[in-house]
């Protein structure tokens, strides 16, 4: 398909510039047009030309992509029945069943449709981020940063996580926020021994993530929220994740700050001054 709009917009192009090129030479050296005159008659077909062509090559594209964001749609929103309906039946079957080895399965299957949820919750956000939805929800900041923290424990059993928050109703983009704590708390993991401590905290509109880690110096800490940046020390980099969540904090009026000291840990704040939820 879009091979074929290449080649034809090659062909346009080539076809336009000797046409104009004869037209010109027409004008002026046959006719004896004035130059001025001449010039601005081909100045205003190469404006004509350059609508048609971008007209030529946009066209096609944004039938793909709304073909595309219907489809994603429509599959999206037949997802979420099936995803349901097992999480239900697996609920349902558990409490009726005593055998281990039959609750073990059980278990994965559920695990196996919490993943599901997962990518059918970041489908939907993507969805409506690329239509520039500004997605705004009433919800228990304390409840999130438990599940969140919950997750990531699962995950790193080797660190010990302590958390200190207060219950809060704010208004904000729910989804994204979790990916946002989701990727500042792997960062304290990654980045910290094991065994050690990373504390969690929420009052006072302040949101905090508090690590032991190696730190960051100062020359480092300007520069990774940009996109990939690589940390000296650690080949892993800090990657696109910071950068994300600058991205989502300055789009959502969420002031991020950053405090680091090498060898003494990292402390990250969230300020959600203004987000208070009326509901």
């Amino acid at each position: 398909m879009f091979y074929n709009i290449k080649i034809n917009i090659a062909v346009f192009y080539i076809v336009t510039t000797f046409l104009y090129v004869y037209l010109f030479y027409y004008l002026y050296v046959d006719l004896h047009v004035n130059l001025y005159l001449s010039a601005s008659v081909i100045i205003l077909l190469v404006f004509l030309s350059a609508f048609l062509i971008a007209k030529l090559s946009t066209d096609p594209l944004i039938e793909y992509i709304e073909t595309l964001k219907a489809l994603s749609t429509q599959t999206l929103h037949e997802l979420n029945l099936p995803i349901a309906t097992i999480q239900t039946n697996v609920s349902m079957i558990k409490r009726k069943i005593e055998d281990e080895k039959m609750l073990k399965r059980l278990s994965r299957i559920d695990e196996a449709t919490q993943m599901l949820l997962q990518r059918y919750n970041e489908l939907d956000h993507l969805i409506k981020t690329q239509q520039m939805m500004k997605i705004k929800e009433c919800f228990d900041i304390k409840e999130i940063l438990e599940k969140r923290v919950e997750f990531i424990r699962n995950l790193y059993p080797s660190h010990h996580f302590e958390l200190n928050i207060e219950s809060k109703k704010i208004l904000n983009d729910p989804f994204g926020l979790s990916k946002v704590i989701d990727n500042l708390l792997q960062n304290s993991v990654k980045y910290s021994q094991k065994n050690s401590k990373i504390t969690i905290s929420f009052k006072n509109d302040t949101l905090e993530i508090i690590d032991e880690g190696q730190g960051i110096d100062e020359v480092e800490l300007i520069k990774i929220f940009d996109s990939f940046y690589q940390s000296k020390k650690n080949s892993q980099g800090f990657g696109i994740g910071l950068f994300m969540v600058k991205e989502f904090c300055d789009k959502n009026d969420i002031e991020l700050q950053i405090h680091s000291k090498v060898d003494h840990g990292t402390t990250i704040k969230l300020r959600f001054k203004g987000h208070e939820c009326n509901q």
